[in-house]
């Protein structure tokens, strides 16, 4: 069996999603998500002119391989472009040989060590009693553990919170360029203890809560704030801080004794490895797509396992279904699974594209014994809805200073 082809397409149902499809000489083909918002084309040039030319003749069996050769075999090393490219070539040909073995992609990791998988909702609302109504929604269909977000009171627009807005291409409007939003830190402390304890109040203990600070606080103020939040027992704080430099969670963590988790941004073992051995946070957030793929995301699981480290990867609505897929087969498998963040399947363009057997019952989803992934891609659906360029928001201070520690 060898590779004959490999297609990169680029499709936007509501968000901009890169599928690469690995077709063999037996007709058996397998996808990957290279997903990268805001730097989607990007992708597509570094696949389409330097990756796709090297593999075409190549065994697809020899994943192991493969992806060694796409990370050791280039001088530039790292970087979200060359992971993401890595992820997509290397899900797909975990598809490939779960569909050759006639087993799902977990049963190949080694099988399940549990029933489902626990998800956590997110709950983002205008004002704080909207997000509350949002959590009870959430609680209503069955979830366990929300993401609580609230529009900070004085800000126009807030993480999270997209105002009368649906969505980040309605935001930028007919000039695609980063949409700014205001950020204060004093503003977001008043703000962000009355929505923790109007919640605990509301909902007693008997609901997980987790909150996402998106890095717009220093080291010294996130320490801060997770004392803040102690009471309110969070399953986790996200990324309080960007912790480009690792050792800054370590001012976070003797200040501290909120649960941490942090890493969607990262795309390699050697962006979290201070933080996972010095045991500095609790919860690896980084995601198939943009850490290098199943055989990436494996080892960082299990590297994280010797420190009581689990694993949450990220599940923002700009990683594809492909994605998800991903995550499920190896959240299935981790002994050191801890959560996974849940934005729904899309909407009903996406369903069209990305066809799957995925259910969600209690706030947990399940997966069928679908060999491969588990998931379809429609190539004409997809065509159907072509790229548009979008960027995620950038944020400054009320005096106009570029924030994002």
């Amino acid at each position: 069996m060898k590779i004959k082809e490999i297609k990169v397409i680029v499709c936007s149902p509501g968000r901009n999603f890169v599928t690469v499809k690995v077709i063999t000489d037996e007709g058996t083909y397998g996808i990957g998500d290279a997903t990268l918002n805001g730097r989607e084309m990007a992708v597509v040039a570094y696949l389409e002119e330097h990756v796709v030319p090297c593999l075409i003749g190549r065994d697809p069996n020899e994943i192991e391989d493969i992806w060694q050769y796409l990370y050791k075999g280039v001088y530039w090393r790292k970087g979200p472009i060359t992971m993401a490219s890595i992820a997509a070539i290397d899900m797909a040909l975990w598809d490939i040989k779960g569909k050759i073995a006639g087993l799902p992609v977990y049963q190949l990791l080694g099988g399940k060590s549990r029933r489902g998988v626990t998800l956590y909702a997110h709950a983002n609302g205008e004002s704080i009693n909207d997000t509350l109504d949002k959590v009870q929604e959430h609680i209503d269909q069955g979830f366990k553990a929300v993401r609580l977000q609230s529009a900070i009171p004085g800000l126009k627009v807030t993480y999270g919170v997209l105002g009368d807005k649906k969505d980040y291409f309605e935001l930028q409007g007919n000039r695609p360029l980063p949409p700014e939003e205001e950020w204060s830190t004093q503003k977001y402390f008043n703000s962000i203890v009355d929505l923790m304890r109007q919640a605990r109040a509301r909902f007693g203990n008997e609901v997980e809560f987790l909150h996402d600070v998106h890095s717009r606080l220093t080291p010294i103020e996130s320490a801060r704030l997770g004392k803040l939040m102690e009471e309110f027992n969070l399953l986790f704080l996200e990324d309080a801080s960007i912790a480009e430099n690792q050792d800054s969670y370590k001012v976070i963590r003797q200040h501290t004794t909120t649960p941490l988790a942090i890493g969607e941004t990262y795309n390699t073992i050697w962006d979290c490895k201070d933080l996972i051995q010095n045991q500095l946070i609790d919860y690896i957030r980084v995601a198939a797509t943009h850490a290098g793929g199943i055989t990436a995301l494996r080892r960082i699981a299990d590297f994280a396992s010797i420190y009581n480290v689990k694993i949450a990867p990220h599940g923002a609505p700009d990683l594809s279904p492909v994605c998800f897929a991903a995550h499920m087969h190896l959240n299935i498998w981790a002994p050191n699974f801890g959560i996974q963040e849940f934005v729904g399947f899309g909407n009903d363009k996406s369903k069209e594209i990305f066809k799957h057997n995925f259910t969600v019952e209690n706030g947990m989803a399940y997966m069928s014994e679908a060999p491969g992934l588990g998931i379809e891609f429609d190539e004409e659906a997809a065509l159907k809805y072509p790229y548009k360029r979008s960027y995620l928001p950038v944020s400054r201070l009320e005096d106009g200073t570029l924030w994002n520690w």
